[in-house]
């Protein structure tokens, strides 16, 4: 559950706050780290004209902030514990600092060493430091300046008094609970004793209590039997204007992702069990389209040369094509260089027995392999036409490996889940161990990206695959 002090802070005004304080920071880092540098008596002089020292420092400052985004910074700073404001802001800092060299050297702007290690160092102490205080600041400046934020919950039952031990600890957020109410008229406690002792009225008494007391949100936490019979007081509120919210937690073993959406004139209540975030995914896809683009125009002269090598070698075609299962387990071509004996399919049955996964079918040293197609295997380069369809959007450069049809229709209900994502030339199981994760892992291991994805997710697989590729490590 997030904690209530993101929760009445509005998340996206936090994070609207702490990139404003980074542009601040860093802008007195990066101005002290200049001057300290061009005051030094050190060997080189070091100066900046008017108009590069403007767009150095503006390159710099969206930068920072976009590193931010990308790292989730800005997401746990209200909330984190020092470890990882810590290590979230040394992270910021390195990158920041690589990506002002390395458009240093695009430019040719030969910049101090020094200033570069200095303004980094500076700009993390400077950013620690108002981070580790930013949480207690805020909380301060909304208990002393602002007025304390009353709320009371529907309901008596545990689910209840849990949102209340919740409501209770952010009081030094200005969050004051103001009771509780009954969803029935009669039969249930007086009182209820949390850190606090509060009463407990019946919720007939609603329209009585918002004309003698300030009350500015109603939190529902009642079982989902409960909510069509309390129309009348959702009507109640809507008219006074007081803002209700309704606990889902109806279904406790269901671990997706919350939301409420609109359609037409209906709201609904959407629940999302792999990534929906539509402007992360949106950068995901251009960032494949860019480094897929490339990555073809690039390989392109290598690619003939292989295809004409796989021609000369053995007997078919250079490239083999097969339908595979993508994104909601739509079908498509998948491409990739042909590494075995052009009648490879037909003879899968003879060598069947070799087979070592319960599922998916792979053979340790698959005797249908080619000489030349071992290779290919063992690097990975048999794969290189995947980025046409990674290119035509049938894939992703991270994601689940796209199965087979007939694996599909072997999967466990839970394993399903794996095509909820757009598949991937790589994934998580790609960097822990590759051919040598049985079957089971794998799955898991998808279900873990699925679960824990985000953009800086996706560039920690692919930096972490180029060595293992470049090796050959864990391939069969």
């Amino acid at each position: 559950m997030l904690s209530w002090a993101r929760m009445f802070s509005r998340q996206r005004k936090a994070r609207v706050l702490f990139g404003v304080s980074d542009i601040i920071l860093v802008t007195l880092a990066f101005e002290t780290a200049y001057r300290t540098r061009a005051i030094l008596p050190l060997h080189f002089l070091f100066y900046l004209t008017l108009e590069r020292k403007a767009l150095l420092l503006g390159v710099t400052l969206l930068g920072w902030v976009l590193l931010g985004i990308w790292l989730e910074v800005y997401d746990r700073l209200d909330s984190a514990h020092t470890a990882v404001i810590l290590r979230d802001t040394a992270r910021q800092c390195v990158y920041g600092a690589l990506g002002l060299v390395i458009f240093e050297y695009s430019m040719r702007f030969d910049l101090s060493r020094f200033f570069v290690l200095f303004f980094a160092s500076l700009a993390w102490v400077l950013l620690v430091l108002f981070r580790l205080t930013a949480g207690r600041v805020v909380g301060v400046i909304r208990r002393e300046f602002s007025a304390p934020h009353y709320v009371m919950v529907v309901g008596t039952n545990e689910r209840a008094q849990r949102m209340g031990r919740d409501l209770e600890a952010s009081g030094n957020y200005g969050v004051k609970l103001r009771g509780f109410l009954s969803e029935r008229a009669e039969g249930f406690p007086a009182e209820i004793v949390l850190g606090a002792v509060h009463k407990v009225v019946p919720v007939g008494d609603l329209p009585a209590i918002l004309r003698q007391h300030v009350v500015d949100e109603i939190i529902f936490a009642v079982g989902s039997e409960s909510l069509a019979e309390l129309e009348e007081v959702f009507l109640l509120c809507d008219e006074e204007g007081v803002r209700t919210r309704v606990a889902v937690d109806f279904f406790p073993h269901v671990n997706s992702t919350v939301s409420l959406d609109k359609f037409g004139a209906t709201p609904l209540l959407t629940f999302s069990a792999a990534p929906y975030d539509e402007i992360r995914l949106l950068v995901k896809r251009l960032t494949d389209v860019a480094i897929a683009a490339a990555g073809l125009v690039v390989l392109a002269p290598f690619m003939a040369a292989i295809a004409a090598a796989i021609r000369l070698s053995s007997p078919g075609p250079a490239i083999f094509r097969q339908i595979r299962c993508g994104l909601n387990g739509r079908r498509f071509v998948f491409y990739k260089f042909r590494s075995m004996c052009e009648n490879a399919e037909a003879l899968k049955d003879s060598v069947a027995h070799l087979n070592t996964r319960e599922t998916a079918f792979k053979i340790p040293d698959d005797p249908r392999l080619t000489p030349l197609g071992r290779y290919l295997r063992k690097f990975s380069i048999d794969e290189w036409p995947q980025l046409w369809n990674v290119l035509r959007g049938d894939m992703s450069l991270v994601g689940p490996r796209p199965a087979v049809p007939s694996e599909v229709d072997q999967y466990q209900r839970w394993q399903r889940r794996r095509l909820r994502m757009r598949p991937g030339l790589t994934c998580i199981w790609a960097v822990s161990g590759r051919d040598n994760v049985d079957f089971e892992t794998w799955m898991k291991m998808d279900m873990q990206y699925i679960d824990n994805w985000s953009l800086a997710l996706d560039w920690k697989i692919l930096l972490r695959t180029i060595p293992r590729v470049l090796t050959g490590h864990g391939a069969n």
